[in-house]
Protein backbone atom coordinates (compact mmCIF):
# COMPACT_ATOMS: atom_id res chain seq x y z
CA UNK A 1 0.00 0.00 0.00
CA UNK A 2 1.40 3.37 -1.02
CA UNK A 3 2.19 5.73 1.85
CA UNK A 4 0.24 9.02 1.48
CA UNK A 5 2.36 12.03 0.62
CA UNK A 6 2.12 14.73 3.29
CA UNK A 7 2.92 18.42 2.88
CA UNK A 8 3.37 20.61 5.96
CA UNK A 9 2.08 24.18 5.70
CA UNK A 10 3.63 26.87 7.90
CA UNK A 11 1.71 30.14 7.69
CA UNK A 12 1.97 33.65 9.07
CA UNK A 13 -1.49 33.58 10.61
CA UNK A 14 -1.25 37.25 11.57
CA UNK A 15 -1.65 38.20 7.90
CA UNK A 16 -5.09 37.67 6.33
CA UNK A 17 -3.55 37.33 2.85
CA UNK A 18 -1.26 34.55 4.11
CA UNK A 19 -4.23 32.70 5.65
CA UNK A 20 -6.16 32.94 2.39
CA UNK A 21 -3.11 31.76 0.40
CA UNK A 22 -2.70 28.82 2.79
CA UNK A 23 -6.34 27.85 2.38
CA UNK A 24 -6.08 27.96 -1.41
CA UNK A 25 -2.88 25.91 -1.34
CA UNK A 26 -4.29 23.34 1.09
CA UNK A 27 -7.48 22.85 -0.92
CA UNK A 28 -5.52 22.48 -4.15
CA UNK A 29 -3.14 19.90 -2.65
CA UNK A 30 -5.97 17.98 -1.01
CA UNK A 31 -7.82 17.98 -4.32
CA UNK A 32 -4.79 16.36 -5.97
CA UNK A 33 -4.73 13.52 -3.46
CA UNK A 34 -2.01 14.75 -1.09
CA UNK A 35 -2.32 15.02 2.67
CA UNK A 36 -1.84 18.44 4.25
CA UNK A 37 -0.60 19.02 7.80
CA UNK A 38 -0.13 22.21 9.81
CA UNK A 39 1.18 23.07 13.28
CA UNK A 40 -1.67 22.59 15.75
CA UNK A 41 -1.62 26.25 16.80
CA UNK A 42 -2.20 27.38 13.18
CA UNK A 43 -5.04 24.98 12.30
CA UNK A 44 -7.87 27.07 13.82
CA UNK A 45 -6.96 30.06 11.63
CA UNK A 46 -6.94 27.91 8.48
CA UNK A 47 -10.33 26.39 9.29
CA UNK A 48 -10.09 23.28 7.06
CA UNK A 49 -11.05 20.05 8.82
CA UNK A 50 -9.03 17.85 6.46
CA UNK A 51 -5.75 19.47 7.58
CA UNK A 52 -3.85 17.24 10.03
CA UNK A 53 -2.73 19.07 13.21
CA UNK A 54 0.84 18.22 14.22
CA UNK A 55 3.06 18.96 17.20
CA UNK A 56 4.56 22.44 17.10
CA UNK A 57 6.08 22.51 20.59
CA UNK A 58 9.13 20.31 19.96
CA UNK A 59 11.68 21.46 17.39
CA UNK A 60 11.51 19.30 14.26
CA UNK A 61 8.46 17.32 15.38
CA UNK A 62 6.01 18.99 12.99
CA UNK A 63 7.83 17.94 9.81
CA UNK A 64 8.46 14.30 10.70
CA UNK A 65 7.01 12.07 8.00
CA UNK A 66 6.42 15.00 5.64
CA UNK A 67 7.81 15.34 2.14
CA UNK A 68 8.04 19.12 2.03
CA UNK A 69 7.40 22.21 4.16
CA UNK A 70 5.60 24.96 2.25
CA UNK A 71 6.02 28.28 4.05
CA UNK A 72 3.60 31.15 3.38
CA UNK A 73 4.82 34.43 4.85
CA UNK A 74 7.98 36.49 5.10
CA UNK A 75 11.50 35.65 6.22
CA UNK A 76 10.44 35.40 9.86
CA UNK A 77 7.88 32.74 8.97
CA UNK A 78 10.48 30.87 6.95
CA UNK A 79 12.85 30.88 9.93
CA UNK A 80 9.99 29.42 11.96
CA UNK A 81 9.54 26.81 9.24
CA UNK A 82 13.22 25.92 9.58
CA UNK A 83 12.61 25.25 13.28
CA UNK A 84 9.63 23.05 12.41
CA UNK A 85 11.83 21.01 10.01
CA UNK A 86 14.97 20.96 12.16
CA UNK A 87 16.65 17.55 12.27
CA UNK A 88 14.40 15.93 9.65
CA UNK A 89 16.14 16.95 6.41
CA UNK A 90 12.73 17.93 4.98
CA UNK A 91 13.23 20.85 2.53
CA UNK A 92 11.51 24.23 2.82
CA UNK A 93 9.71 25.92 -0.08
CA UNK A 94 9.02 29.57 0.69
CA UNK A 95 6.31 31.75 -0.84
CA UNK A 96 6.87 35.39 0.04
CA UNK A 97 3.84 37.12 1.54
CA UNK A 98 5.88 39.57 3.58
CA UNK A 99 8.07 42.51 2.59
CA UNK A 100 11.55 41.72 1.24
CA UNK A 101 11.26 37.95 1.66
CA UNK A 102 14.86 37.20 0.72
CA UNK A 103 14.70 33.55 1.75
CA UNK A 104 11.54 32.77 -0.20
CA UNK A 105 11.67 31.07 -3.57
CA UNK A 106 8.47 32.51 -5.06
CA UNK A 107 5.91 35.31 -4.73
CA UNK A 108 2.17 35.18 -4.04
CA UNK A 109 1.26 35.18 -7.75
CA UNK A 110 3.18 31.88 -8.13
CA UNK A 111 0.89 29.78 -5.90
CA UNK A 112 -0.53 27.75 -8.80
CA UNK A 113 3.03 26.94 -9.91
CA UNK A 114 3.88 25.86 -6.37
CA UNK A 115 1.02 23.36 -6.28
CA UNK A 116 1.90 21.88 -9.68
CA UNK A 117 5.59 21.59 -8.78
CA UNK A 118 4.82 19.92 -5.43
CA UNK A 119 2.41 17.42 -7.00
CA UNK A 120 4.93 16.55 -9.74
CA UNK A 121 7.93 16.63 -7.34
CA UNK A 122 9.40 19.07 -9.82
CA UNK A 123 11.96 20.79 -7.64
CA UNK A 124 15.61 20.48 -6.72
CA UNK A 125 17.03 20.61 -3.19
CA UNK A 126 19.91 22.81 -2.08
CA UNK A 127 21.53 22.90 1.35
CA UNK A 128 22.32 26.05 3.31
CA UNK A 129 24.99 26.26 5.97
CA UNK A 130 23.96 26.86 9.60
CA UNK A 131 25.93 27.88 12.68
CA UNK A 132 26.30 26.24 16.07
CA UNK A 133 26.47 28.45 19.18
CA UNK A 134 27.35 27.53 22.74
CA UNK A 135 27.46 29.62 25.90
CA UNK A 136 29.81 28.70 28.76
CA UNK A 137 29.82 29.95 32.35
CA UNK A 138 32.83 29.13 34.55
CA UNK A 139 33.90 26.46 32.06
CA UNK A 140 30.50 24.71 31.96
CA UNK A 141 28.26 24.72 28.90
CA UNK A 142 24.91 26.29 29.78
CA UNK A 143 23.33 26.85 26.33
CA UNK A 144 23.59 25.04 22.99
CA UNK A 145 21.64 26.40 20.01
CA UNK A 146 21.86 26.91 16.24
CA UNK A 147 20.90 29.46 13.60
CA UNK A 148 20.25 29.62 9.87
CA UNK A 149 20.83 33.37 9.47
CA UNK A 150 22.90 34.57 12.39
CA UNK A 151 23.82 34.47 16.05
CA UNK A 152 24.08 37.88 17.70
CA UNK A 153 25.52 38.99 21.01
CA UNK A 154 23.72 42.16 22.07
CA UNK A 155 23.71 44.44 25.07
CA UNK A 156 20.80 44.13 27.47
CA UNK A 157 18.34 47.06 27.55
CA UNK A 158 19.77 48.31 30.85
CA UNK A 159 23.40 48.21 29.61
CA UNK A 160 25.11 51.07 27.79
CA UNK A 161 27.71 49.00 25.91
CA UNK A 162 29.40 45.62 26.01
CA UNK A 163 33.12 45.00 26.15
CA UNK A 164 33.86 41.95 24.02
CA UNK A 165 37.13 40.16 23.34
CA UNK A 166 36.93 38.28 20.04
CA UNK A 167 39.20 35.35 19.16
CA UNK A 168 39.53 33.32 15.97
CA UNK A 169 40.80 29.75 15.91
CA UNK A 170 42.25 30.04 19.40
CA UNK A 171 44.08 33.33 18.80
CA UNK A 172 42.96 36.74 20.12
CA UNK A 173 41.80 39.16 17.41
CA UNK A 174 40.55 42.37 19.04
CA UNK A 175 38.74 43.87 22.01
CA UNK A 176 35.71 45.99 21.21
CA UNK A 177 33.56 48.34 23.25
CA UNK A 178 30.34 47.93 21.26
CA UNK A 179 26.61 47.34 21.13
CA UNK A 180 27.23 43.74 20.16
CA UNK A 181 28.40 41.37 17.46
CA UNK A 182 26.80 39.43 14.57
CA UNK A 183 28.09 36.01 13.47
CA UNK A 184 26.29 35.21 10.22
CA UNK A 185 26.11 32.56 7.53
CA UNK A 186 26.09 33.41 3.80
CA UNK A 187 22.29 33.06 3.96
CA UNK A 188 22.21 35.59 6.81
CA UNK A 189 24.56 38.02 5.06
CA UNK A 190 21.51 39.79 3.54
CA UNK A 191 19.76 40.10 6.92
CA UNK A 192 21.00 41.71 10.17
CA UNK A 193 24.66 41.57 9.10
CA UNK A 194 23.84 43.53 5.94
CA UNK A 195 21.99 46.19 7.95
CA UNK A 196 25.07 46.48 10.19
CA UNK A 197 27.35 47.16 7.21
CA UNK A 198 28.50 43.65 6.34
CA UNK A 199 29.04 42.38 2.78
CA UNK A 200 26.67 40.16 0.80
CA UNK A 201 28.06 36.63 0.48
CA UNK A 202 26.80 34.38 -2.30
CA UNK A 203 25.00 31.28 -0.97
CA UNK A 204 27.45 28.97 -2.74
CA UNK A 205 30.35 30.40 -0.74
CA UNK A 206 31.15 28.49 2.42
CA UNK A 207 32.21 31.06 5.00
CA UNK A 208 31.16 32.81 8.19
CA UNK A 209 30.78 36.53 8.69
CA UNK A 210 31.72 38.55 11.81
CA UNK A 211 30.24 42.05 12.03
CA UNK A 212 30.72 44.28 15.11
CA UNK A 213 27.79 46.51 16.05
CA UNK A 214 28.64 50.19 16.62
CA UNK A 215 32.14 49.37 17.90
CA UNK A 216 34.34 52.12 19.37
CA UNK A 217 37.60 50.78 17.96
CA UNK A 218 40.13 51.58 15.25
CA UNK A 219 39.83 48.07 13.78
CA UNK A 220 36.15 47.18 13.62
CA UNK A 221 35.54 46.09 10.06
CA UNK A 222 33.37 43.12 9.03
CA UNK A 223 35.39 39.92 8.62
CA UNK A 224 34.78 36.92 6.38
CA UNK A 225 36.24 33.82 7.99
CA UNK A 226 36.80 30.24 6.87
CA UNK A 227 33.90 27.80 7.30
CA UNK A 228 36.15 25.81 9.64
CA UNK A 229 36.83 28.79 11.91
CA UNK A 230 36.01 28.83 15.61
CA UNK A 231 34.74 32.27 16.62
CA UNK A 232 35.04 32.87 20.37
CA UNK A 233 33.57 35.86 22.19
CA UNK A 234 34.32 36.70 25.82
CA UNK A 235 32.35 39.25 27.80
CA UNK A 236 35.16 41.14 29.55
CA UNK A 237 33.28 43.51 31.86
CA UNK A 238 31.90 41.28 34.67
CA UNK A 239 29.06 43.68 35.49
CA UNK A 240 27.64 43.54 31.95
CA UNK A 241 25.60 40.57 30.85
CA UNK A 242 23.88 40.95 27.49
CA UNK A 243 21.79 38.50 25.45
CA UNK A 244 22.55 35.95 22.75
CA UNK A 245 19.95 35.79 19.98
CA UNK A 246 19.61 32.96 17.44
CA UNK A 247 17.96 34.13 14.21
CA UNK A 248 16.30 36.93 16.16
CA UNK A 249 13.82 34.33 17.47
CA UNK A 250 15.42 32.57 20.44
CA UNK A 251 16.98 34.65 23.23
CA UNK A 252 19.41 33.42 25.89
CA UNK A 253 20.56 35.76 28.71
CA UNK A 254 24.33 35.74 29.07
CA UNK A 255 25.84 34.92 32.45
CA UNK A 256 28.49 37.19 33.95
CA UNK A 257 31.86 36.84 32.17
CA UNK A 258 30.27 34.61 29.54
CA UNK A 259 32.32 32.70 26.98
CA UNK A 260 30.59 32.11 23.64
CA UNK A 261 31.74 29.81 20.83
CA UNK A 262 30.32 29.92 17.30
CA UNK A 263 31.26 27.46 14.58
CA UNK A 264 29.74 25.79 11.56
CA UNK A 265 26.94 23.40 12.45
CA UNK A 266 27.25 19.95 10.84
CA UNK A 267 23.55 19.93 9.91
CA UNK A 268 22.42 22.29 7.11
CA UNK A 269 18.90 23.48 6.31
CA UNK A 270 17.46 22.21 3.03
CA UNK A 271 15.57 24.42 0.58
CA UNK A 272 13.42 23.33 -2.37
CA UNK A 273 14.04 25.39 -5.50
CA UNK A 274 11.74 25.50 -8.51
CA UNK A 275 13.85 27.85 -10.59
CA UNK A 276 17.52 28.19 -11.40
CA UNK A 277 17.65 32.00 -11.42
CA UNK A 278 21.11 33.37 -10.53
CA UNK A 279 21.55 34.85 -7.06
CA UNK A 280 22.43 38.16 -8.74
CA UNK A 281 18.89 38.37 -10.16
CA UNK A 282 17.40 37.79 -6.72
CA UNK A 283 19.64 40.46 -5.21
CA UNK A 284 18.59 42.98 -7.87
CA UNK A 285 14.89 42.15 -7.50
CA UNK A 286 14.74 42.13 -3.69
CA UNK A 287 16.76 45.33 -3.21
CA UNK A 288 15.40 47.06 -6.33
CA UNK A 289 18.95 47.78 -7.51
CA UNK A 290 19.37 50.15 -10.48
CA UNK A 291 20.60 48.25 -13.55
CA UNK A 292 19.63 50.66 -16.35
CA UNK A 293 22.31 50.79 -19.04
CA UNK A 294 23.34 47.13 -18.76
CA UNK A 295 24.18 45.80 -22.22
CA UNK A 296 24.81 42.16 -21.45
CA UNK A 297 27.85 40.07 -22.32
CA UNK A 298 29.63 41.10 -25.56
CA UNK A 299 28.79 37.79 -27.21
CA UNK A 300 25.09 38.29 -26.47
CA UNK A 301 24.79 41.58 -28.34
CA UNK A 302 22.99 41.56 -31.67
Amino acid sequence: MEVPRTILLVTNTRRPEAIEAARRTARALLGRGLQVAAPHDECPALGIEAIIPVDADVEGAAARGCELVVVLGGDGTLLRGAERARGTGVPLLGVNLGHVGFLAELEREDLAEVVEAVVARDYRVEHRMTVDARIFAEGEQVVHTWALNEVTVEKAPEDRMLELLVSLDGRPLSRWLCDGLVCATPTGSTAYAFSAGGPVIWPEVEAMLVVPLSAHALFARPLVTAPTSLIAVDSVAPAKQGVLWADGRRAFPLPHSAHIEVRRHPEPVSFARLRDAPFTDRLVAKFALPIEGWRGAPGARG
